[in-house]
């Protein structure tokens, strides 16, 4: 009787594969990967795309119809509406991504170390984070920045606090489950250093729900920023970002919309994209919804 050939198990699948995989599987998700890529390659470009300076302004072209000179139009300072969104995207981006890393990185740190230590520790961190989490995102974007004004570092703060809560709170739940976990316990039994412990057997094991948060709250930033931005309290003018490009359309709402269309658009098409992103990035780290 012949001997039965083993099975070889088939090999895992690598990170481009499982990339590519969760990125461009399904229809809706590549589009979203896709409009993430141009907004990307515009806010990168911007200098070389832009058709005009986006802080130039001229009298005589206030509130100008689109046309063939200005795709988009002009504003009430005779600016050109698609250079300032073209420009506002940097903005835009650039605390859709920061304010989420930084937010992930100390959000973690704490509701590791809140989980790990447990006792006064977790309810000192515990009721800082309850504290926190008692004002929604916005409103306390907007309590922090009222109080430091203004200004990219100031801004990438208020997001950041405002993110940290959510983190820390996902961070302690996972820290929680994973030193229960034999490999912790018999780490812990040989003597292995409290930091050893955390960096090579907590926080790998805690990262696929943080990636996932991090990737859905790109948008929240993105969104955030505008309201902000909206409010006043965000990008300074004449700087453009997507949220003061809708405010000063207000003043010339009827004469010549097409500011606020364009960033709404903008926005929407954005914070949709990464939605998307984010929820299949969540689906396929998810092992109760992972196939």
């Amino acid at each position: 009787m012949a001997e039965e050939t083993p099975r070889v198990p088939p090999a895992e699948p690598g990170f481009f594969t499982k990339a590519r995989k969760i990125l461009l599987g399904r229809p809706e998700t590549a589009f979203a990967t896709g409009m993430i890529v141009v907004f990307i390659f515009i806010a990168i470009f911007a200098p070389v795309l832009a058709p005009y300076d986006p802080l130039a302004q001229s009298v005589i072209k206030i509130n100008r119809l689109p046309s063939q000179e200005n795709w988009l139009g002009t504003d009430q300072f005779g600016r050109d509406v698609l250079s300032r969104l073209i420009y506002g995207s940097r903005n835009s981006l650039l605390f859709g991504f920061i304010s989420p890393v930084l937010a992930a990185l100390f959000g973690t740190m704490l509701g590791v170390v809140a989980g790990y230590f447990g006792g006064i520790v977790d309810r000192l961190i515990s009721r800082v984070i309850d504290l926190l989490l008692a004002f929604p995102e916005l409103l306390l974007a907007i309590l922090i920045a009222a109080v430091l004004g203004g200004g990219f570092w100031n801004i990438i703060a208020v997001i950041t606090v405002a993110f940290i809560p959510g983190f820390a709170r996902v961070a302690r739940a996972q820290t929680l489950s994973v030193k229960q976990e034999p490999y912790v316990e018999a780490a812990i039994a040989t003597g292995v250093r409290t930091p050893v412990i955390i960096v090579r057997h907590i926080i790998p094991n805690i990262m696929a729900p943080i990636v996932a948060l991090m990737t859905l709250w790109v948008a929240s930033a993105i969104r955030i920023e505008a309201s902000l931005s909206f409010l006043g309290i965000g990008t300074r003018p004449p700087n453009p970002s997507w949220g003061n490009i809708i405010r000063d359309g207000l003043n010339s709402l009827f004469g010549s919309p097409w500011p606020i269309i364009g960033a709404g658009i903008a926005i929407t098409l954005v914070v949709l994209s990464f939605n998307l992103v984010g929820d299949a990035i969540r689906d396929a780290l998810d092992p109760s919804t992972a196939r």
